[in-house]
Order: structure tokens, then C-alpha cells, then sequence
């Protein structure tokens, strides 16, 4: 072996070892979801010695304490839901930045520029008390309506249609296309990329989100599937490793799913528009 091949080796050995050293704990995890109480709490090895079902058949047994499905359905509602809004709201406000002629642009610009110092745990409490007044807690409208528009995804699309050359724009014009067929058809295709990832960070944002929801709701019906986790590890299932390992993966696996799904198709957009 050349010293080239020796570097690659080793590059690709170092790779693997810092691979593993992140998913160890993933592994850990989702082996311990399969064992028993006792050797849970007994046993520090990685695979179980009598495999076990019961931890999951017990976490998704309809009860008023844990929830999980109307968890996971509530989560599902509002990711879906708060990712779609943030899209659509985000393309339409850049684009009707960067291509129309609006009164007051500069400043609108400037605040949106503004708007990104400021730190989003300071907007928390005004947008609870807001949403308080108006009787609005415990239902799905605080969860979903602060997710509706994000002044990062204004800026980052707004900058990418600044170098976007406006040729295919108007050569659609002159065909006859209306302002809403060009949009949907030259420029959202052409951001694909930039709107992708836009949806793969707002998914995991509002995914993983614990803080607002535990401000705003109080009933167990409309937690979150990450504040229902916490409230399991909070209450009786604290002295239950298995049990806790368990919803953890279920809590888990549908936002891994989601993400190389939708990387995936981030890569594979970024290959097309480079080819283009």
C-alpha cells in the first residue's frame, strides 16, 4: 500500500470509530427499550438477555396517564401543519420582496435583518400571555401558529432570489404565464434546495420542541410527544429504565425517518440544480 491508500485507510478507520461513538448511545438505547425491569436496572451489557415486547405493548395501551398515540397524533398535526405554513408563507414573502415592488421595502428588509438578533426565549412569555387573554391555551392554535413564518426562510430565500436570473421569468411572461403559474413553476423549482432544507429545520425545530409547549399546555390530550416523554420520565417511570427507553424510540424513530427522507431528496435536489 502507497501512502495515499494508508491516509484514505485511515481517514475511513477514524470515521468509523467517531460513527460509532455517536450511535453507541442510539444502540444502547434501543437494545435497553427490550429488556426486562430487573435486568434493566441490573445490567449494564448492551444486548438483553430475554427479549421482551412488553415495555411497547405497555407504553401504547390507551390509558389517561400515557397517551402515547393521541401524543404522537398531536406532534404529527402540528409538524405537518407548522412545516407546510412556514414553507408556503416564507416563498411567498420573499418572493414578493425580491420581485414586486412594495412600499416601505428597505425598511420591511431591515427589520426582518432585526429580527434575526433577537433571541426567540424572549418572545415566549409576550406570545403566552397573548394567547392567555384570548382563552386560547390548551388548544392546537398556540401550538401551530408561532410556527407559521420563519425570518430566517424570508432571508435566506430572499438572497437566493436576488442572484436568481430573472431571463426565465420573462420569457414565462411573454408566453403568457401569470405571476402565480411563474412562481409555482420557474421559482419554487428552482429553490427546491433552499426550501427543503427550510422544511428539514422547521420539522426537527417544531419536532423537538419542549419549552413552548409546556407553557401552554396543560392537559394531557394535547401534549407533544416530547413533553409527554418527559412527563413519563418525571412521574412513575422514572425507577423503569426499559419502559423509558421504549417511548424514547418511539418518540425517536419518526423524526430519524423523516430526516433521511428528507435528505435524501435535499441531495438529490442539489445534484439536479447543478446539472440544470
Amino acid at each position: 500500500m502507497n501512502r495515499r491508500q494508508i491516509k484514505n485507510l485511515f481517514v475511513i478507520s477514524l470515521a468509523i470509530f467517531i460513527a460509532i461513538l455517536f450511535l453507541l448511545p442510539l444502540i444502547w438505547m434501543i437494545f435497553t427499550s427490550f429488556k426486562t425491569l430487573s435486568e434493566s436496572m441490573s445490567s449494564a451489557a448492551i444486548l438483553p438477555k430475554v427479549w421482551t415486547l412488553q415495555n411497547y405493548i405497555e407504553i401504547f395501551s390507551s390509558t389517561s396517564d400515557a397517551p402515547i398515540i393521541r401524543w404522537i397524533f398531536n406532534t404529527a398535526v402540528i409538524t405537518a401543519i407548522g412545516t407546510i405554513l412556514v414553507v408556503v408563507i416564507d416563498v411567498l414573502a420573499a418572493y414578493t420582496l425580491a420581485r414586486l415592488d412594495v412600499p416601505g421595502k428597505k425598511v420591511i428588509i431591515g427589520m426582518i435583518i432585526g429580527a434575526l438578533t433577537i433571541p426567540g426565549i424572549v418572545t415566549l412569555f409576550p406570545a403566552f400571555y397573548i394567547f392567555k387573554s384570548m382563552n386560547l391555551l390548551d388548544t392546537f392554535i398556540p401550538l401551530i401558529f408561532p410556527y407559521t413564518a420563519s425570518t430566517m426562510g424570508v432571508f435566506l430565500i430572499y438572497n437566493f432570489l436576488l442572484s436568481f436570473p430573472k431571463d426565465l421569468e420573462e420569457a414565462a411572461y411573454m408566453d403568457g404565464a401569470s405571476q402565480l403559474q411563474i412562481l409555482r413553476h420557474v421559482i419554487f423549482p428552482a429553490i427546491k434546495p433552499v426550501t427543503t432544507t427550510l422544511g428539514i429545520i422547521t420539522f426537527m425545530a417544531i419536532y423537538n420542541d419542549y419549552l413552548w409547549p409546556s407553557l401552554v399546555v396543560n392537559s394531557n390530550e394535547m401534549k407533544t410527544i416530547t413533553l409527554g416523554i418527559a412527563t413519563l420520565i418525571q412521574g412513575s417511570n422514572f425507577v423503569n429504565p426499559a419502559k423509558m427507553m421504549a417511548s424514547t424510540v418511539v418518540a425517536t424513530l419518526p423524526a430519524i425517518v423523516v430526516f433521511l427522507m428528507a435528505n435524501k431528496y435535499f441531495v438529490r435536489s442539489v445534484t439536479n440544480s447543478g446539472i440544470k
